[in-house]
């Protein structure tokens, strides 16, 4: 059939005017799922120093590493984050999986969490977790089993990693109490023969509270790294709102914002 250049022109400039049309609506849609969601709420371990730790000129928030990366995220979307203190770090994860707040800014990978939030890849920041014990305790430790003997102590629904939680779970007998500021009181006390907790926030805490005679043993447990998560219940969990966070995220990770990040926040934990 012989289309005459005129006729061709006129069904291109309606083929043009259909994909125009299709691409505004598309970005309709995008620019609504981001505009309905008008607030972020992120929260964390509120025992995490140089990562995050309650404000002390304002109690209701977190401050730290992670604290400033939020801002900085909030910058790059476009979107408000408040980085709220709602409790111990299980009332966390209970808030996430009720969908009360928006954001776990530090968590480590498991299996279970996927239950009840998403992802985001890559994360932020690794870091170590090792075992504490008193200085002079006499206690022998090189590998995972070597832990059999002892009583350990940790912080409630902390995770190390899903190949030693299993293996713990299975072979040692360690027990959770709400606080780390609990936990090392007690190692320091005698009840209990070793903590398991992160390396550098370990350090800072004892450090803050004084504590004398702990140490930490190596090798670590573990090498994990930290997450930015979404609740699957939080009504900003959209398509459109978890591509600006991942790609977002991805560009701070490839800036390598969180070395100075906590470096400075160090600093600030330590005269706070």
């Amino acid at each position: 059939m012989h289309v005459h250049n005129r006729d061709r022109n006129f069904l291109l400039r309606i083929c043009c005017l259909a994909l125009c049309g299709a691409a505004l609506a598309t970005a309709a849609l995008v620019a609504h799922g981001a505009e309905s969601c008008r607030q972020l709420v992120a929260t964390g371990n509120p025992e995490y120093p140089p990562y995050l730790w309650r404000d002390q000129a304002d109690q209701s928030h977190l401050i730290g590493a992670n604290a400033d990366l939020m801002q900085m995220l909030s910058k790059e979307i476009g979107i408000p984050i408040d980085i709220q203190y709602v409790g111990s770090w299980a009332r966390v994860q209970e808030e996430a999986r009720l969908g009360r707040i928006d954001l776990i800014v530090g968590a480590f990978f498991t299996m279970q969490r996927l239950d009840y939030m998403d992802y985001f890849y890559p994360a932020f920041l690794d870091t170590r977790s090792v075992i504490w014990t008193r200085r002079g305790a006499g206690f022998k430790y090189k590998k995972w089993i070597d832990l059999r003997p002892y009583s350990g102590i940790t912080v409630i629904n902390n995770s190390f990693g899903e190949d030693f939680d299993s293996f713990a779970k299975k072979s040692l007998k360690i027990s959770s109490v709400p606080s780390l500021e609990q936990a090392f009181k007690m190692l320091q006390a005698e009840r209990v023969d070793y903590l398991i907790y992160e390396e550098d926030p370990g350090l800072a805490y004892i450090a803050k509270l004084d504590i004398a005679g702990l140490a930490p043993v190596y090798p670590p447990i573990s090498n994990e790294s930290l997450y930015l998560t979404l609740s699957h219940k939080s009504p900003c969990n959209t398509p459109e709102v978890r591509g600006l966070i991942a790609k977002a995220m991805y560009r701070l990770a490839r800036q390598n914002v969180m070395k100075k990040r906590v470096e400075a926040n160090i600093q600030l934990w330590r005269v706070k």
